[in-house]
């Protein structure tokens, strides 16, 4: 559960006079949750990783982590992490130490940023996980669309391949976030930022059956009588989470041929790779994804140049294929 935020306003004065940690990491924390909105997970593990260097940094013997006159010491914290973590997991702390110092500096809370100019690690990134076509066409086959759940799982699998909803996205969805007449979807994704996505004609289909016959019949199944403002609903009539939508997920996995684990994310990597090659350009695949940066968006078409020159290599008459 999200703690109460407390009104209290931290002055630079008072913050050097009592040369508190706790207070700026305090101000860091309600930056965070009031101004960009971030979830209690996202938050815990920023002010983890915060509470992890200042743990170092008194173990070391480097004094005050508000007082530090050097880069020296991210340096040499970057040291002590690469012996522990992976070089992604760096990076994450190292994004958590920026923005916390960052913040307070430009508050007047510090005089020196010991993390300016200290940059990522440079890692190999992983390409995405997707599905192949027919692997994506045999999960809608297995589904058993005469029955309320299975009417409520192809909107589901409709949503996160056909629109590459997140699954949070997905699990906030209301009847106020279709524009049925324009097939369009309002999203709110991070930090509550607004999009429209396209929905295909096959997913409006489905989302006319589940809202005329399966989810009154759902509803009714909710003991406590309540009218949830969720559109995607559970088993017994209540908002549909994150959670149940992996179960949904492996659920129809297991009525196909197929025996690895699926994500809700597998699935939006689908989305936007069948796009790229399909011939949809980058830019729109980005709206569409809701990525603020085009580099986001850009590990996709890697995927699509790889997938492109397998078929170059089993295909083409010119290619030696012993």
């Amino acid at each position: 559960m999200r703690k109460k935020i407390k009104n209290k306003i931290l002055t630079p004065s008072k913050i050097k006079r009592k040369r508190s940690f706790e207070d700026a990491l305090e101000v860091y924390e309600n930056y965070l949750i009031v101004e960009r909105l971030y979830s209690d997970y996202t938050t815990l593990n920023y002010i983890k990783d915060i509470r992890d260097f200042n743990d170092f940094v008194e173990s070391e013997g480097f004094g005050d982590a508000l007082n530090l006159e050097s880069n020296k010491i991210s340096r040499y914290y970057i040291s002590y992490l690469s012996d522990k973590y992976s070089k992604r997991t760096i990076n994450r702390k190292l994004s958590s130490l920026r923005g916390f110092y960052k913040l307070i500096h430009e508050r007047g809370l510090i005089e020196f940023n010991p993390f300016e100019e200290v940059q990522s690690i440079k890692t190999d990134k992983p390409l995405p996980h997707y599905l192949q076509k027919n692997e994506i066409e045999e999960m809608f086959n297995s589904i058993n669309n005469d029955t309320p759940l299975g009417m409520r799982d192809e909107v589901i699998l409709e949503l996160l391949y056909g629109s590459g909803l997140r699954v949070s996205e997905l699990c906030s969805l209301t009847y106020k976030s279709f524009d049925f007449g324009n097939k369009m979807i309002l999203v709110y994704g991070k930090g509550a930022k607004e999009r429209y996505v396209p929905m295909s004609d096959k997913a409006i289909q489905a989302i006319d059956v589940y809202r005329s016959i399966a989810r009154p019949i759902l509803q009714k199944r909710n003991t406590e009588n309540i009218d949830p403002n969720e559109f995607i609903l559970n088993n017994r009539g209540g908002a549909l989470t994150p959670r149940g939508v992996r179960v949904v997920l492996n659920n129809i996995i297991t009525k196909t041929s197929d025996t690895f684990k699926i994500s809700p994310h597998m699935l939006r990597h689908t989305f936007a790779t069948h796009l790229l090659d399909g011939g949809a350009d980058l830019r729109s695949v980005q709206e569409m994804l809701g990525h603020v940066n085009l580099s986001t968006t850009q590990i996709y078409t890697h995927v699509s140049i790889e997938q492109t020159m397998k078929a170059y290599m089993e295909h083409h008459p010119r290619q030696n294929k012993e």
